[in-house]
């Protein structure tokens, strides 16, 4: 006689479904398919300062309106990035300066200062330059720039997570997860720019520019690039953006703009560039962007290095000591 054993697979399906229903969390998902690198390039010489970008990101995030003070040092009433303030453009007043011919030593040219004297006597100029008007023959400027996050190729604030939530999205942007992120403040240290910033008032998590990731993957462009007037700041990807960069750069040194120059656009920076990069026309410092910016993981071995060699020089201390 032959006994078939069957199981009961209806009272089976609960416990099954149970278990799955229990590892679903540790499941890994296949990562999205990768898409171009996309960021942002920054040309400061045709930014007017309205502040749309500005207005824009906050509308289209959510965000909250933060209070305008004034620093009584600058226009700019916003001063800063904040967990708030994803988009800032700097008002960055320049006046009292040296013309090139000064800086140059070069005099004056006598029929130029008479053909200045006579417009400014029969009143075709002013005599003194209103606040905002910067004649031809003024040498003082204003310099705007509208400042976000680097999106770095190799970001530090990735590297000092320590829950993995800073990652990088299929368009290669960086992108802060608000579910995993504890709100250590690793990353706000790391940031060699001071860009991402934690919510004190609100949820206590670190904050940035997401690069609208929500819109990239509907094909939308971001909202401060969608709202600038002047295209100022422009979207795309990465390699188009650099070859654009450089060819602007050429043309504002054939007219004359000697002093025009990229930030960002090459690899030298952090090991590998930055995928939202900048066009200035001063020297980095005037901007508040650093010129080398640090990484801290360069630190690391040295520091382990030291820390290894100052326990070793305190354990021979200590085995000396109770010896004697």
């Amino acid at each position: 006689m032959i006994v078939e054993f069957r199981p009961c697979t209806a009272k089976l399906l609960p416990i099954i479904q149970i278990a799955q229903e229990a590892l679903a969390p540790l499941r890994k998902e296949p990562p999205l398919p990768s898409q171009p690198a996309m960021g942002f390039f920054t040309d400061t010489s045709i930014c007017i300062g309205c502040k749309a970008c500005e207005v824009a990101c906050k509308q289209w995030n959510q965000l909250p309106a933060t209070t305008p003070n004034w620093s009584g040092t600058s226009y700019d009433n916003t001063r800063q990035l904040s967990a708030t303030t994803w988009r800032h453009v700097q008002f960055i007043e320049q006046f009292d300066r040296e013309s090139k011919d000064q800086k140059a030593g070069i005099p004056a040219l006598p029929l130029l200062d008479n053909q200045v004297r006579h417009a400014q006597n029969n009143g075709t100029i002013p005599l003194t330059p209103p606040g905002t008007a910067l004649p031809f023959f003024n040498s003082n400027r204003w310099l705007m720039h509208s400042d976000v996050c680097k999106h770095c190729a190799n970001a530090p604030c990735q590297e000092a997570c320590p829950t993995g939530a800073i990652i990088r999205t299929e368009f290669d942007t960086v992108y802060v997860q608000q579910d995993i992120c504890n709100g250590c403040g690793y990353c706000i240290v790391a940031c060699p720019f001071g860009v991402i910033a934690r919510d004190d008032q609100g949820d206590h998590r670190a904050h940035k520019c997401t690069l609208c990731y929500d819109r990239l993957k509907d094909g939308m462009e971001p909202a401060c690039a969608k709202a600038c007037p002047t295209k100022s700041i422009q979207f795309g990807e990465v390699t188009e953006l650099k070859a654009q960069a450089r060819e602007r750069v050429g043309q504002l040194h054939m007219r004359g703009v000697s002093e025009a120059r990229l930030y960002g656009a090459d690899d030298t920076i952090l090991n590998g560039g930055l995928n939202s990069f900048f066009l200035l026309l001063d020297k980095p410092e005037v901007y508040n962007l650093p010129e080398n910016p640090p990484r801290p993981s360069h630190n690391v071995a040295p520091a382990s290095l030291w820390t290894i060699a100052a326990a070793t020089l305190l354990g021979l201390m200590g085995i000396l000591f109770f010896k004697k």
